[in-house]
């Protein structure tokens, strides 16, 4: 366990005006709030916030920062409070402290509702003060370096949520270094066969070739010394999960992978850095589309680097990543370069991105989702988010997650030109909508007034904002579609029974549904969220029960033994008039099948679970639902008059679903609840007989089979 005066040489290394004096007081604090607790590898339980602070002064990181990674257990796991904190060390650690403890109650991997829920929370503990997430990384990653100590099921937890959310986390704020620890940690416990793998291939291909990481970083700097450049050359094998994700995302063996092996080239000025890469491109030769200028567009966390991949020696692809001292200062801490100190006084990286921003662009997006689905899937784009850069006509410089399309781009340009896209070009070349854009391509967006977006769109679109756009305009396009649906519905259903569906019955209907808006009735009634029948049956109870010499659904069928109940088949739907079969289920019953379904065909050699069955003579209540497969012209009225048809000769509509849009035609499954066979067969010839019913026939369908 660090001692205290070790720690404060830690701090003092780039920071000599540190509060050492606040440092120990914390140091003294922490160790006497956690007496007597111990970890379970049997350790004084102080010896992880010291490890925790020891991380953090790897950074470079404030004295804040510091002192909360040594109290961050305290509120949660002792008895000290956030007051007494606040009166020892300020307010400033007290809010860091127990912004920590918050997060460390949040269980990011638990139900998705809840999931959702508690990523609000961690983003908006980000946006107070970013250290919270930086000593909360501190801690994971401490935590993750003694996983072995945990009971095994706790370690496949542990090491899952930090795959799926503090290492891409950690990247999305540029602490790579972080990432791919946090990344491997966690393919040690989750996979480690195939982590020992990687590394024993690594060693076999070692023993082949001899250190080839050496072997080329004396090759780089040979060219360096020769063209009288100086700058530091840094070479390393790529660590096993990055390997193992490269041999899944490629189905590649290890024996085809390329570039497995890494190179930083640290530099004085951005001039150098161009310099280099012309020498490193003259000397060996460069594989096309695996340049990136990450120095001319930076990445919105700050990154600045300029990436090459070149056939090195023997033929072998190496990545090389060349940037400045600064630069690469904020590609090893990122948005923690905010905080980061050297000889006592804050670093004024130029490079180093505003924490306060930073946060706001990631979380701008994120927070105009409505469910909890919208949420995750946004958090998720962000946090594994990987740019490319693309140039409007005008030359201006539009940033987007690699795989985006030109739908992406129009809606990142203002969300008007993309709900009225109609096309794109790329490099002057007209490509489809879907096409995956790349680093460097000029896209010219086409508009077109009356358009809209479309419900595939959201299958095409890659970004958070596109997709939340386009499912706000297609449910504000359902919504008014819905709302008209449900006014004829309701039209027809009271008339039905002989009365008019006034706004105030209407207001009757919402106030005992529970819903306050009648428009919300209405798109409830018409998206078949609730049936004409129930709102009728709201406002009058007494004219939508079965008149006393009908036959009610549920003493429809003869044949049938006193302890026996029934249902109709969903795959034929036989309705009285129609012969029909039963077959016996243990538990269910009996189930009441047209004599020519296709269903009973499973049964001919189980003649013991058949039963005859017909329909009770007399007039049938209209509850015998029906579906109706139409096609039907894309034209104002047509489905309006469809829905009056099946309303005038007495039948109700239960539900109706859209199959099929096309630009002149649409095809529809209406279900409608009919007396019997002769009721049937009229509604069936009534709607035939308008001119623009292209079809009409009985939908079965042997999938709902029961």
């Amino acid at each position: 366990m660090i001692d205290v005066e070790d720690l404060i040489s830690l701090v003092r290394n780039y920071n000599p005006n540190t509060n050492a004096e606040l440092i120990a007081r914390a140091y003294e604090y922490g160790r006497n709030m956690h007496e007597g607790q111990l970890r379970q590898s049997g350790e004084p339980y102080f010896s992880h916030p010291i490890a925790v602070a020891a991380i953090l002064t790897e950074m470079q990181l404030d004295d804040a920062t510091i002192i909360t990674a040594l109290l961050h257990d305290t509120i949660e796991d002792t008895g000290s409070t956030y007051n007494e904190i606040a009166d020892q060390f300020g307010e400033i650690i007290a809010e860091l402290v127990n912004g920590v403890t918050k997060l460390t109650n949040l269980e990011l991997s638990s139900t998705e509702t809840k999931q959702a829920e508690n990523f609000r929370k961690l983003f908006m503990a980000m946006s107070k003060d970013l250290r919270v997430i930086l000593v909360k990384l501190a801690d994971r990653l401490h935590n993750m370096r003694t996983i072995r100590s945990m009971d095994a099921e706790k370690q496949q937890k542990k090491a899952r949520e930090t795959m799926d959310i503090y290492a891409p986390l950690a990247g999305r704020m540029g602490m790579q270094w972080m990432r791919e620890e946090l990344e491997d940690l966690a393919f040690r416990v989750l996979n480690p066969e195939g982590r020992n793998s990687i590394i024993r291939r690594f060693i076999s291909l070692q023993k082949e070739t001899g250190d080839v990481v050496h072997k080329i970083s004396n090759d780089i700097r040979r060219e360096l010394d020769n063209h009288n450049i100086i700058a530091d050359v840094f070479g390393r094998a790529k660590k096993p999960f990055s390997v193992w994700r490269k041999m899944e995302q490629k189905q590649l063996s290890f024996s085809r992978l390329s570039d497995i092996y890494g190179f930083r080239v640290i530099t004085g000025t951005d001039a150098e850095c161009y310099q280099i890469l012309g020498v490193i491109h003259k000397r060996w030769r460069a594989v096309p589309g695996r340049f990136k200028d990450y120095i001319s567009q930076p990445k919105s966390n700050g990154y600045r680097s300029l990436h090459t991949t070149v056939s090195g020696r023997d033929g072998k692809r190496v990545e090389v990543q060349i940037r400045t001292r600064q630069m690469h200062q904020v590609a090893e801490t990122g948005v923690a370069a905010h905080w980061s100190y050297r000889d006592g006084h804050r670093v004024e990286n130029p490079f180093a991105v505003d924490p306060a921003k930073w946060v706001s662009g990631l979380t701008e997006r994120i927070e105009t989702s409505d469910s909890h689905d919208e949420f995750l899937e946004h958090v998720k784009l962000e946090m594994y988010l990987d740019q490319v850069f693309c140039f409007t006509p005008k030359g201006e410089v539009i940033k987007l997650p690699r795989g985006a399309t030109p739908l992406d781009f129009a809606y990142a340009i203002h969300t008007r030109i993309g709900g009225s896209c109609v096309g794109a070009k790329v490099d002057g070349i007209r490509v489809p909508l879907w096409t995956r854009l790349k680093n460097g391509q000029s896209v010219e967006i086409i508009t077109a007034e009356g358009q809209s977006p479309q419900a595939s769109w959201i299958d095409i679109v890659k970004t958070g904002r596109a997709k939340s756009a386009i499912r706000r305009s297609l449910r504000a396009a359902d919504r008014e579609r819905f709302v008209k649906l449900g006014e004829e519905l309701a039209r027809v259903a009271f008339e039905h029974v002989g009365k008019s569906a006034t706004r105030k019955a209407l207001k009757i209907a919402a106030k005992s549904h529970g819903i306050d808006d009648v428009d919300e009735l209405l798109a409830q009634l018409g998206s078949a969220e609730i049936t004409a029948r129930d709102i009728v049956a709201t406002v009058y109870p007494e004219l939508v029960a079965a008149a006393p010499d009908e036959i009610e659904s549920t003493r429809s069928v003869v044949g049938l033994s006193a302890d026996q109940s029934f249902q109709r088949a969903s795959c034929c739907q036989a309705v009285p008039g129609e012969r029909i079969v039963g077959i016996t289920y243990r538990g269910r019953g009996v189930v009441v099948h047209a004599i020519d379904c296709e269903a009973l065909e499973e049964f001919e050699d189980k003649s013991d679970r058949w039963v005859d069955l017909h329909w009770h003579s007399g007039r049938h209540a209209a509850d015998h639902n029906v579906t109706l497969n139409l096609t039907i012209g894309n034209d104002h009225g047509v489905l309006g008059r469809v829905c009056t048809l099946i309303g005038e000769l007495k039948a109700n509509i239960s539900d109706l679903q859209f199959v099929d849009k096309k630009p002149d035609y649409y095809r529809l499954l209406i279900d409608v609840d009919v007396r019997d066979a002769e009721h049937l067969h009229s509604i069936m010839t009534a709607i035939e007989a308008d001119t623009d019913v292209a079809s009409i026939t009985r939908y079965r369908n042997l999938s709902r089979a029961p």
